[in-house]
Parts: C-alpha cells; sequence; structure tokens
C-alpha cells in the first residue's frame, strides 16, 4: 500500500547571529509629511530648515542692534518701525507678530527635532566598520550641540525677560531699547551673562551651519571646506558683533542718553 509522504512544514527563520536588526519597525499611518517628520531623514531636514531660519533672524536681529553705535534715536526709531510694519496697511504689531509666530513655530520644530534626534541616535550602536576615533568625535560634536542648545535656550528666556518684558530690568521704559540696554549692561553679572550666552550661541551656529548643509545632503568633499569657512565666518560675526555690546557698554564707551524721555525717538539734547 503506497503512503504519500506529508509535506515539509515551514519554520520561522531567525537571523544568523550578529546580523543587524531594525532599530524600529517601518513607519505608516498619517499623512505623507507627517511620514516623513518621524523619519531620521526627515528630523534632519526639518532641522536643517528651520536652523537656516534662525540663522537669518541671528544676523538681522545683529545688523539692528548695531544702531545702538550710530544713535539712540537711530535703534528707537528702528524698533518703532518693526512695531509699524508695513506702515497703515496693516495694524500695528500684526505684521510683527505674524513674524514672531514663525519664529516660535520654527523654534519649536528644531527643538523638537533635535531631541527626537538625540533619542534615536541613544538608541543605535556604533557600527562594527566605524573606527573609535570617529564615534568619539561625532559623540564630541553631539554633545556639544545639545549642550550649547540648552545655554542658548535659558539665554533666551533671560534675554525677553530683560530686554522684552522687562522683568529683570528695574529701569526698562517701553520703547525705549536703547536705554534699556545700557541699563542692563551696565551690570557686570548681566553683562558676563550675555557674555557666556553669546559665546555658547557661537559654538552652536558653528556646528549647526557645518552640519546644516550635510543633512541636505550636500557632502562633496570639494566645498567642504567652503561649508567650513562659511561656518567659521559665520560664527565669528555673531560672536564679535554681540560681545561688543556688554564690553563697550561696560568700558562706558556707549553710555546712557537722555533716560525716559518721551517721546524715546526725539533727538537727545543732553
Amino acid at each position: 500500500m503506497a503512503t504519500t509522504a506529508t509535506p515539509p512544514t515551514k519554520t520561522a527563520k531567525t537571523p544568523p547571529a550578529g546580523a543587524a536588526r531594525p532599530l524600529r519597525k517601518p513607519l505608516s499611518g498619517g499623512s505623507a509629511v507627517v511620514r516623513f517628520y518621524r523619519s531620521a531623514v526627515g528630523k534632519k531636514w526639518v532641522m536643517a530648515v528651520t536652523g537656516l531660519m534662525l540663522m537669518g533672524f541671528v544676523i538681522f536681529h545683529l545688523i539692528g542692534n548695531l544702531k545702538l553705535y550710530l544713535s539712540k534715536e537711530e535703534i528707537n526709531l528702528y524698533g518703532e518701525a518693526l512695531r509699524d510694519m508695513p506702515g497703515h496697511l496693516l495694524p500695528r504689531t500684526f505684521l510683527l507678530w505674524i513674524l514672531r509666530s514663525g519664529l516660535i513655530v520654527a523654534f519649536v520644530l528644531h527643538l523638537h527635532s533635535a531631541y527626537s534626534l538625540t533619542v534615536l541616535n541613544r538608541r543605535a550602536r556604533p557600527q562594527q566598520y566605524q573606527s573609535k576615533r570617529d564615534y568619539v568625535a561625532a559623540n564630541f560634536a553631539s554633545r556639544t550641540m545639545r549642550w550649547t542648545g540648552i545655554i542658548v535656550l535659558l539665554f533666551l528666556v533671560f534675554h525677553l525677560m530683560d530686554l522684552t518684558w522687562g522683568t529683570t530690568n528695574a529701569q526698562w521704559v517701553r520703547g525705549d531699547p536703547y536705554n534699556n540696554l545700557v541699563y542692563s549692561l551696565q551690570r557686570p553679572a548681566i553683562a558676563l551673562v550675555y557674555a557666556i550666552g553669546n559665546i555658547a550661541l557661537a559654538f552652536h551656529l558653528y556646528h549647526g551651519a557645518w552640519s546644516m548643509f550635510q543633512s541636505m545632503g550636500v557632502n562633496n568633499p570639494r566645498i567642504n571646506k567652503l561649508r567650513r569657512s562659511f561656518a567659521t565666518a559665520f560664527a565669528g560675526v555673531i560672536l564679535i558683533g554681540n560681545l561688543s555690546f556688554p564690553v563697550l557698554i561696560q568700558l562706558n564707551v556707549v553710555g546712557l542718553k537722555c533716560p525716559h524721555t518721551e517721546p524715546t525717538t526725539a533727538p537727545c539734547k543732553a
């Protein structure tokens, strides 16, 4: 009597020892934009683009503050011009708050993408082919970015309290940015805080400007020298410009002019 052979049963294949395992499950659900942002590549792109936006704000903020060296009237008129943009076409401060809202969104996305990438990096393990020297260098750069980012965040909160809201500056007067800045930086402790905050900002900008192009896929050895030169020049300009304010005010090169006079944009005769 013939017997029928039973078909072989399929057994689950187990990955060989030492084989790389996926760090996370494939992304699914949500719109294409959400899925892209949830990926490591998407977070790097968001971090790079928002970083570029914040770099633009930093350089324009410095250019506006440099009007301090022209006169009290120039920097105060600059402040009024920001609040009156674009003249009588929109209500006062309307466009300014739109720009502020965009910067706030960019800042929040920048922080979230940075935190998310940090979590992903902690879950990852250095590959076997990666040298110890390269891993230590990458880890040092990552740690530097995290710590300078935290310092800059704390400094930003204090900066807003000091010169925008006036909660830490007893002499603060709305509409008089010139004397507000001088009053603040005449205090040695506050001048030191500004110096530390701006040094941390310069380091953060240098690493950010260097890695921003790589995050967006621009990583050609022929332009890497140009990337480093750009990062160095940009961070250097911001550092020198921002440090000049506490240094020159502490040296009494820049002093008070007609404090608490109204209107603050009128020529100072004192």
